[in-house]
């Protein structure tokens, strides 16, 4: 049995009197495309934030391709992040930088390369997201659509074996989404990457997933197949929140 490139084991994650994760475990293999759907509140941001280090649990562990995340010392923490890549929803790329910095900052500087072959490879990366000719634009000179397509290339610049992906079209215009979703379903089809994306759309992640995964209050309530999931849920709570959304 798979022990999982991503693993929780038991993960368990409180705020205030609130609980998000209960004894939480699941496993990503490399490779696979995994898909968290729920209900607002029902855990599937913490699970991204976690790998990311943007949150810790309060009990269980987490483990990147055979290695601790959680409990870790720092030092072993930043070593493992280095192989996560995650694109959120709203940007966060530095304002200040142009473009093509943004793209070669963290290979630089984390990943201690130099900055012509940095350049180089953000500039094959522009050209993937169609916007080589905004390589010195300000970010904020482009539209929404147009920096996400940034972001995600800037989590590839990286190479990491898992890219997280929170809700990436949920703040772009209607007419923004679907290049930036051509754009994922092109990464999900052509890299070797593991994914694990909580989508704004249903229909992406029948389209990208290998497996998706019902959450319902820090927990999941069942798992499989997109075609079964999406279209024969077993649970009753799947049932319901399918037919608010779909």
């Amino acid at each position: 049995m798979s022990t999982g490139l991503v693993r929780f084991s038991g993960v368990g994650k409180s705020h205030g009197g609130s609980t998000v994760l209960r004894d939480l475990s699941f496993s990503v293999d490399a490779g696979r495309h995994v898909t968290p759907i729920g209900p607002s509140g029902s855990g599937k941001t913490t699970i991204l934030r976690m790998p990311m280090t943007l949150e810790r649990p309060d009990r269980g562990t987490i483990d990147v391709n055979g290695d601790r995340l959680f409990p870790a010392d720092d030092k072993s923490r930043r070593e493992v992040r280095k192989r996560i890549g995650m694109v959120f929803r709203q940007f966060t790329l530095f304002p200040h930088m142009t473009v093509l910095r943004n793209l070669t900052e963290a290979p630089v500087r984390v990943l201690g390369l130099g900055r012509e072959g940095a350049g180089e490879r953000a500039r094959d990366l522009l050209e993937l997201v169609g916007l080589a000719d905004r390589a010195v634009a300000r970010p904020g000179t482009l539209s929404g659509g147009r920096q996400q397509r940034v972001a995600i290339a800037r989590a590839r610049a990286m190479r990491p074996k898992v890219l997280l992906l929170d809700e990436v079209t949920s703040a772009l215009a209607p007419e923004s989404v679907a290049r930036v979703l051509d754009l994922l379903r092109d990464v999900a089809r052509s890299a070797d990457i593991t994914m694990v994306c909580v989508p704004h759309e249903m229909n992406f992640a029948r389209d990208i997933s290998d497996e998706v995964l019902m959450f319902d209050a820090g927990r999941v309530i069942e798992s499989g197949s997109p075609e079964r999931i999406l279209s024969d849920p077993e649970h009753q709570r799947t049932r319901e929140f399918l037919g608010a959304v779909l």
